[in-house]
């Protein structure tokens, strides 16, 4: 939606939601000005009331009272009436004025109702110094009943600038366009000011001078008004019609002259006025340092302290730019210039940030400059953050900031800077007809040398180097200099200061036309950290092979004792009554080398061991454990003993006579004559029994794993087999995986097992050939079968 100068908004051509808005604004535009009236009115009164208080000593009521009785008698409104109390009791300059212009509106015959607006003007004008509500009541009660449509109050600087210190009737980004005026450009308030009495313009393009509300204004009349206190002239107030009227009649021109007074001492006491600072010593120097700073090579802003409320240094106002000056949100600098540093740049106040700077040096002298110093300003309510270039100087009462924008150029030069710095790359260039070598700051650094040192030539480069590169470095400088092609080479650097670097440098020849050699450019690298961690992977990668053939030789002798010992099958036990089947699977992998044992012996009391059980871990601890643990079992079980004293034995064993061996077993003794079966299990798998063709784990005994504790009690099983029952022992690895829990492996064994039948082998192959264990786990499967004796 745009907004003319008038402050009328447009409505052909506008569609049915811009049209909405524009009448709400419009709407609530009056509504503003409405009650900025009645504020104005409101105060007029409660003036009037006080010189009522004052005059009959009486309270707020009573004096509310008499105004109200008084003015009825005299036939006024009370607005009217509260407005000559008020002229009445002044007597100020203030009151003169508008007693004049009240009584020249008076001759004129106009409506009683133009001495009430005039009244609440000077009611609004008196009840607060604020210059823009001065322009805004004056425009509302006073100009618009005489035609005019637009005022702006000009601040005059000491410098012969202007500032706009309130507008009415102007669109606001017309109003910030023309914050401030600098010294020199001619417009109809300068002209004012230059004649020290009202400028009249019949049509403002006619005239040529540019000024504020140029474009919508341009055929309208126009007026400038020096006003000021006391003789001296503060400022000049600018009056605008649409259209040509005639202000020769002095009727006239004396009341709008008696209007531009009514803001004079809202303008006395500005900021930045002649009468605030006619005494200002470096008023005539500011004018110099303009000049000075336009002169500048380097884009500049000159900078003036304010004083708060406190009479504190609280911000500065930028008070010039040179014409190199490039704001960094790509304002103009008619829009910086007048405005404070804060108003353009909000951002600056951030902590240790510009502002903070720019006190410290008006504070101390000393200067700053830093080449990366991130300025941000605010576009349109969005943070627009740019690297720039800063300097920091005081000039007299003055500051001069100086701000260069990085630009694309200057940009790419800081980042190879920076990649040179982190890759620790010195470039150089070497003249080998005039001698001139030229080094970049890295190359000193990577030399050792200070910047202040001579350049070394690419001849005296073995001199630096360690003697067993010497070469490689001929070899390089034959290949640069007598065959004239790029070439390259690492050598390693002794430095002045006895440090060692190892360095890679890359050159190229530059030759003309005929082959005639230029100069050579290049770089040096230093690639210490590289080579050295290359020469850490090298050894590392050599301990590595030889640990893994080492694990690799380790394995296999695991594996062979492992084979020794446990046998993928064995020949069945030559016992009356009863078939024997084992099965032994390792691993897949020969890293994961287990220690599952397995074991069938007939005993001396003819009894028949079988035994299985699963050591915890993998590897040569695993397997020298399970041979141990084995070996102890057989050995105990020749003392007659039962399973559960077996397995008590075995975790003395397991706890005291090995390396920390951890392990579940289950260990059984049948007896073929009795037929009778007794068993222990410590913390092991429960065996499966088919008997008479039904297939159920046996109860789960008690019993703690071997090694865990020291003394442990465990229980002991005892069943009677029957022709064709068929008992399995058996380790994890048979049914152990990773997606489902033990007690699910355990029902699809008890299934598999109730399936097969036929010869006891066949069976065993079955189960191994049907499993769906995915833990690549060693396994181990003892069977016996009950047959009729022979």
């Amino acid at each position: 939606m745009s907004v003319d100068e008038t402050g009328s908004v447009p409505s052909p051509g506008l569609s049915p939601n811009l049209a909405r808005l524009a009448a709400t604004v419009a709407r609530l535009r009056d509504e503003v000005d409405h009650a900025h009236a009645v504020a104005d009115g409101r105060a007029l009164i409660e003036l009037a009331k006080g010189v009522l208080m004052e005059r009959l000593g009486c309270g707020p009521g009573d004096a509310a009272r008499q105004l109200a009785t008084l003015a009825e008698r005299a036939g006024m409104t009370r607005l009217e009436f509260a407005a000559d109390v008020v002229g009445d009791a002044a007597k100020d300059r203030l009151s003169e004025v508008a007693a004049e212009f009240v009584a020249r509106t008076d001759e004129s015959g106009e409506d009683a109702s133009v001495i009430v607006r005039l009244r609440a003007a000077e009611s609004g004008v008196l009840a607060a110094d604020d210059t823009q509500r001065a322009a805004e009541a004056i425009l509302e009660h006073a100009l618009r009943p005489l035609g005019a449509t637009a005022v702006a109050v000009w601040l005059a600087g000491p410098d012969g600038s202007l500032t706009l210190a309130g507008a009415a009737g102007f669109s606001a980004a017309e109003a910030s366009r023309w914050r401030y005026v600098p010294p020199g450009v001619s417009t109809p308030a300068q002209a004012a000011l230059a004649e020290r009495d009202s400028v009249w313009f019949p049509a403002l393009s006619s005239s040529g001078l540019p000024s504020i509300g140029q474009h919508a204004m341009a055929v309208g009349t126009r007026i400038a008004i020096p006003t000021g206190t006391g003789g001296r002239i503060i400022g000049v107030a600018e009056i605008c019609w649409p259209d040509q009227v005639n202000l020769e009649a002095g009727r006239m021109r004396r009341q709008l002259e008696a209007l531009a007074e009514l803001c004079a001492h809202t303008l006395e006491n500005a900021e930045g006025s002649v009468a605030a600072s006619s005494a200002h010593p470096a008023s005539g120097l500011l004018s110099e340092l303009a000049d000075l700073v336009d002169g500048l090579p380097d884009p500049a802003l000159l900078l003036s302290p304010c004083l708060d409320d406190d009479d504190r240094f609280g911000d500065f106002r930028i008070h010039h730019a040179n014409p190199r000056f490039v704001d960094p949100g790509g304002r103009p600098p008619a829009r910086l210039i007048g405005a404070r540093l804060l108003e353009m740049y909000p951002l600056a106040a951030e902590e240790d940030g510009l502002l903070d700077k720019i006190h410290r040096v008006y504070a101390t002298g000393e200067p700053f400059r830093d080449q990366n110093t991130t300025i941000t300003t605010s576009v349109d309510q969005v943070p627009l953050p740019v690297l720039a270039d800063v300097s920091i100087s005081r000039l007299a009462d003055t500051v001069l900031l100086g701000v260069r924008l990085q630009d694309d150029a200057a940009k790419l030069t800081t980042l190879l800077q920076h990649a040179q710095r982190l890759g620790r790359i010195g470039g150089f260039e070497e003249n080998p007809v005039t001698g001139a070598v030229l080094w970049n700051s890295e190359l000193f650094a990577l030399y050792g040398l200070p910047s202040t040192a001579s350049p070394l030539p690419l001849a005296r480069l073995a001199d630096y180097a360690h003697p067993d590169d010497s070469p490689s470095i001929g070899r390089f400088l034959r290949t640069l200099l007598h065959h004239r092609r790029s070439a390259s080479t690492a050598f390693r650097l002794q430095r002045s200061d006895g440090v060692s670097r190892y360095i890679r440098v890359v050159a190229e020849p530059v030759v003309d036309s005929r082959g005639d050699l230029l100069s050579i450019r290049g770089a040096y690298q230093d690639v210490s950290a590289q080579h050295w961690a290359e020469v850490a992977l090298s050894a590392t990668r050599d301990r590595l092979a030889a640990t893994e053939q080492q694990a690799i030789e380790r394995n296999r002798l695991t594996l062979q004792l492992q084979h020794a010992i446990m046998p993928p099958a064995r020949d069945p036990l030559d016992v009356a009554g009863i078939r024997t089947a084992v099965r032994y699977r390792p691993a897949e992998k020969e890293n994961l080398v287990g220690g599952d044992w397995y074991d069938a012996v007939a005993l001396p009391s003819g009894e028949i061991l079988l035994c299985v059980g699963d050591i915890a871990g993998h590897g040569i601890d695993a397997a020298t454990g399970m041979v141990n643990l084995r070996n102890a079992l057989r050995g105990l079980a020749a003392t007659g003993a039962g399973p559960a004293q077996l397995l008590t034995w075995l975790n003395l064993v397991a706890y005291n006579l090995t390396n920390h061996v951890t392990a579940t077993a289950v260990a059984a003794l049948y007896n073929p004559s009795t037929r009778i079966l007794r068993w222990a299990r410590a913390g092991h798998l429960p065996p499966i029994l088919r008997h008479q063709g039904q297939t159920t784990t046996l109860p789960l005994i008690q019993g703690t794993l071997l090694g865990a504790v020291p003394e442990v009690t465990y229980q002991e099983g005892q069943l009677h087999l029957d022709n064709g029952d068929v008992l399995l022992l058996y380790t994890d690895g048979l049914i152990e995986r990773r997606d489902r829990p033990v007690q699910d492996s355990i029902t699809h064994l008890v299934g598999l097992v109730d399936e097969h039948d036929g010869d006891l082998d066949q069976q065993l192959d079955a189960l191994l050939t049907y499993s769906t264990a995915d833990t690549d786990d060693d396994t181990c499967v003892v069977a016996i079968e009950v047959t009729a004796e022979f």
